[in-house]
């Protein structure tokens, strides 16, 4: 009966699929304001559908223009960020390629990086200045790359100098960087421990279809969304220190879900 129930609710996910995926493309396309809410639309029906349960400590930034830095876990971090309001996010050019997710990134308008090249980064900075400057909320997966959720990975701080460009090129004032920390907490009701992580984080050299499978073979997840505290970006602030207060307030925010009283904090290399 259980698995009744999940294939009906992966066939209820497909039919969205199918019925928002044009609406969506025509309006990204032609700049309708229906584009910034047919995502949250689909990525909740994905979470019904996965049986992901999210639940939100703190508040959301309402102030603009935010960069949202994150860490990163799985790529179910798409699904339950996508789910709470209208933002674009940081993706790895390769993305852009897989099949169906690349077209579901560039119908979430996801601005692509190319890693391997050193010009992507000042193209991708302007890129989200621009955006920041017209008041979207763009997150950004500060550790450049998935990690096994139970600590943070250093974080990259040459695309938070999107910030300091979004502040010279557009006449901002301000721009507020906004921790947010993504915590995978339970399963089944029941604690995550190290050995059970790998079947929700997605790192490394993981293959994403067999890992796919493995989400949906198991049983609901429980992730938790913790906002930390903003931290304001002006023409005074020093990028680097900036990105550091954010790290070390993301990982704040993995302890507490976590229940752990802390970890060494990570060393900050200069990036």
């Amino acid at each position: 009966m259980a698995s009744l129930m999940k294939a009906l609710r992966l066939l209820v996910l497909v039919c969205a699929l199918v019925i928002l995926i044009g609406p969506q493309a025509l309006g990204v396309r032609f700049h309708w304001r229906i584009a910034r809410t047919i995502p949250i639309l689909f990525h909740r029906t994905a979470l019904w559908a996965l049986g992901v349960r999210v639940t939100q400590f703190g508040h959301r930034p309402k102030a603009t223009p935010t960069l949202v830095l994150s860490n990163h876990v799985s790529w179910l971090d798409i699904v339950v960020l996508g789910s709470l309001s209208p933002l674009s996010f940081v993706a790895k050019s390769e993305i852009a390629g897989w099949p169906l997710f690349g077209t579901l990134a560039r119908l979430q308008r996801s601005i692509f990086i190319e890693r391997e090249r050193k010009a992507s980064t000042a193209e991708v900075n302007a890129t989200i200045a621009r955006r920041l400057a017209r008041g979207e909320l763009i997150v950004l997966f500060a550790e450049g790359t998935t990690g096994d959720g139970a600590r943070i990975l250093p974080f990259r701080t040459s695309l938070v100098g999107a910030a300091r460009l979004a502040l010279a090129d557009h006449a901002l004032d301000e721009i507020v960087l906004q921790p947010l920390s993504l915590v995978y907490a339970r399963r089944d009701g029941l604690p995550l421990d190290r050995r059970e992580r790998p079947e929700i984080a997605w790192y490394g050299d993981m293959d994403l279809v067999p890992h796919l499978k493995g989400v949906l073979a198991g049983g609901p997840i429980d992730v938790e969304i913790r906002w930390g505290a903003p931290i304001p970006f002006d023409a005074k602030t020093d990028r680097k220190r900036a990105a550091a207060r954010a790290e070390d307030e993301v990982r704040r925010g993995l302890n507490a879900g976590l229940g752990r009283r802390g970890e060494p904090p990570a060393p900050h290399p200069a990036r």
